[in-house]
């Protein structure tokens, strides 16, 4: 019979003491040293913590290793406790939350992306819905999703327009009917953001801003270099 080697639970006990206490240190970089050390020995009874404290760390080189733990731990165990952040009340929970899942890859979590979440009023959740979308959608869902983000056209800043722009060149073909429907809609700031990411979506290397430029003057001029009517 083999011999029986026991488990040091007292070294794990200790090690995932110290982890706890790092992810709430004052410092950065002793937060970021206890997301690595979590995620390269992934520990199944620090999901919680890594969890909460992705809806209140404030650095984003903390904030995206706590991600990397995240996905080092089995989906059965992160997934549960992911997708109940995206109900909640923290925008930070539910823009982590997202992000992770998207990381994760699993779309079992798919019908968890909400249209409230796609049209969430903070512009970070939003942002993360769109990206989470267009990775966990299922084929037979991008058509819908492609109608459900072109309601996001116009919205924002830069950045924000940016990231749905990115949405539609990932969707590809699902994304063309709606923008070329939006292309011609009564807002003009649909309008050019629609046609900016038409520009995209034909060529994606083509720089955002040159692409907004042009799409506004076609607006303005109407597409034989006339002043559009209203």
């Amino acid at each position: 019979m083999s011999e029986v080697v026991p488990i040091n639970t007292t070294h794990r006990n200790s090690r995932y003491i110290r982890v706890l206490g790092a992810l709430a240190a004052p410092d950065a970089s002793t937060r970021l040293r206890a997301a690595l050390a979590a995620g390269t020995h992934p520990a199944p009874e620090l999901v919680d913590a890594l969890v909460q404290r992705c809806a209140t760390e404030p650095d984003f080189f903390v904030r995206d290793m706590l991600t990397w733990a995240l996905t080092r731990l089995p989906a059965q165990i992160t997934l549960p406790k992911l997708r109940a952040e995206l109900t909640s009340d923290c925008a930070q929970a539910r823009s982590q939350a997202l992000h992770t899942l998207s990381k994760i890859g699993d779309r079992a979590v798919w019908p968890a992306l909400t249209r409230s979440l796609l049209r969430d009023p903070d512009d970070e959740v939003a942002r993360s819905a769109w990206r989470a979308a267009v990775v966990l959608a299922p084929e037979e869902e991008k058509d819908a999703l492609a109608g459900e983000l072109a309601t996001q056209l116009g919205r924002g800043d830069r950045e924000v327009q940016l990231s749905l722009s990115r949405a539609f060149v990932a969707l590809g073909e699902p994304a063309e009917p709606v923008l070329d429907a939006a292309a011609v809609a009564r807002d003009p700031a649909v309008r050019a953001h629609a046609n900016a990411t038409r520009r995209l979506l034909r060529d994606p290397d083509a720089g955002f801003d040159l692409a907004v430029d042009a799409a506004r003057r076609v607006v303005a001029l109407g597409p034989d270099g006339e002043e559009a009517a209203c």
